[in-house]
């Protein structure tokens, strides 16, 4: 999904306050640096591999893996650190127009 220049300032916001409210200790932020940035390689790979890759094809990868993502957050978040991710990643779904199934 391409977006303008201001839907990619709201998102950088967005996560940025997102951030601050989860408060996440120094090894949290670490942890979750380091699965986004796995996650980042690992769409990569999947890009490389599939050129012709449409967005939908990645929303559906996206949901077959979504248990998968989400135990990796379980591994370091506490339960309200996870709530309050859920509730956000609900939000983001919106915020992208995706309507991926639940």
């Amino acid at each position: 999904m391409n977006l303008t220049t201001e839907q990619r300032e709201q998102a950088a916001a967005e996560l940025k306050r997102f951030g601050a409210d989860l408060q996440l200790s120094d090894d949290q932020k670490q942890r979750l640096q380091e699965a986004l940035a796995e996650g980042r390689a690992k769409l990569g790979e999947y890009l490389k591999a599939n050129p012709n890759t449409t967005k939908a094809d990645i929303a559906k990868q996206v949901i077959t893996h979504r248990t998968e993502i989400r135990q990796r957050l379980v591994a370091f978040l506490t339960p309200e650190q996870l709530t309050k991710w859920d509730a956000e990643v609900g939000k983001a779904k919106e915020f992208l127009g995706q309507a991926m199934a639940a």
